[in-house]
């Protein structure tokens, strides 16, 4: 087979299309016939050298497949060969090939087709597990979305609309703040001129956010806390604004809130299956029936994935950039 290999770290250059072996279904496992993946910011990561796959997942990049089964190992009964699925990953996906464990498989929404399938696995996992299974987001919540125009942005403000709560968003342009809300977002944000906590608070009679989903890390971690409603949940899920921060636990404590930092491509295989089972079960269903969207920037070759990066480094896109294959 053919994958993205990440010749050596360094800038998009460094992905190369290359002839590779052909992975091998083990037990319960499935190797699927990619069809698309996505590009997420966890791949520019991994390409500098900065986020290495976790042990025993493929050396190539890629965090989300869609596509159907070439085959399967032994005990896998839930699917068989020609089956479309779509598949949460732990690398890899930048393939024409691909072994992933087959509770993270999950079949493809009824009404879309394979390619834009291929835009679902990470944001609605990363969404559903964070903003729901975490933190509870319930009708009538207000939900804070750092970067509103990304792929998780555009999927959470949809999922956070579709569950019946209020949606702020933070975003750098008009033309960005103008796509979110088109998706339902209530209450948008310039970042770059205005203050989110000033703009929450003001919008929601000095309420606050229920839930913030953060993709800043440390450059946000006060201000986010500040912004908190009383028994407010702070989902970390990336450090787009670095790794180290000061918490005020007095203001904490006062408003009852809590901080969680999570990851979803480190968690253990029953994890990641328990969070794939809830996604098909509870969002798919949201999806046929357009509920929810899939927001896709555009489609590049996978062989071709070097520009892909560049425009996600740029961050000249709204929702996903998929690699077809």
């Amino acid at each position: 087979m053919r994958a993205v290999v990440v010749t050596e770290f360094g800038g998009p250059e460094v992905l190369q299309w290359l002839e590779v072996p052909d992975p091998v279904a083990g037990p319960g496992e499935v190797v699927v016939r990619v069809t698309a993946s996505a590009v997420n910011r966890a791949d520019l990561l991994q390409r500098q050298g900065f986020y290495p796959p976790p042990v025993g997942a493929p050396e190539y990049p890629g965090l989300e497949c869609s596509g159907t089964v070439e085959s399967v190992g032994d005990g896998v009964e839930a699917w068989s060969v020609g089956d479309p699925c779509t598949a949460l990953l732990a690398g890899g996906g930048y393939a024409e090939l691909v072994a992933v464990p087959a509770g993270q498989l999950m079949p493809v929404p009824d009404g879309i087709g394979l390619l834009e399938a291929a835009a679902l696995p990470e944001v609605a996992c990363t969404v559903w597990s964070n903003v729901v299974m975490d933190a509870g987001l319930a009708a009538g919540d207000v939900l804070l979305v750092h970067g509103g125009a990304g792929g998780i942005g555009t999927f959470a403000i949809q999922a956070g609309v579709a569950l019946g709560a209020r949606v702020a968003v933070t975003a750098g342009s008009p033309e960005k703040l103008a796509r979110c809300r088109e998706l339902g977002a209530e209450i948008l944000v310039d970042y770059a001129e205005q203050d989110f906590v000033d703009a929450v608070r003001r919008a929601t009679d000095r309420h606050g956010a229920d839930v913030v989903l953060d993709n800043m890390g440390a450059a946000y971690l006060p201000r986010n806390v500040d912004v908190l409603a009383v028994g407010g949940r702070l989902q970390v899920i990336g450090l787009q604004g670095g790794a180290k921060g000061e918490l005020d636990l007095g203001r904490l404590m006062s408003q009852r809130a809590q901080v969680r930092g999570t990851t979803l491509r480190a968690r253990p295989t029953a994890e990641k299956a328990a969070i794939c089972a809830r996604v098909a079960a509870d969002v798919w269903p949201m999806v046929a029936d357009g509920r929810i969207r899939t927001v896709i920037d555009r489609v590049v070759p996978m062989s071709d994935a070097a520009e892909a990066h560049r425009v996600m480094a740029a961050s000249e896109h709204v929702g996903k950039v998929l690699l077809a294959v």
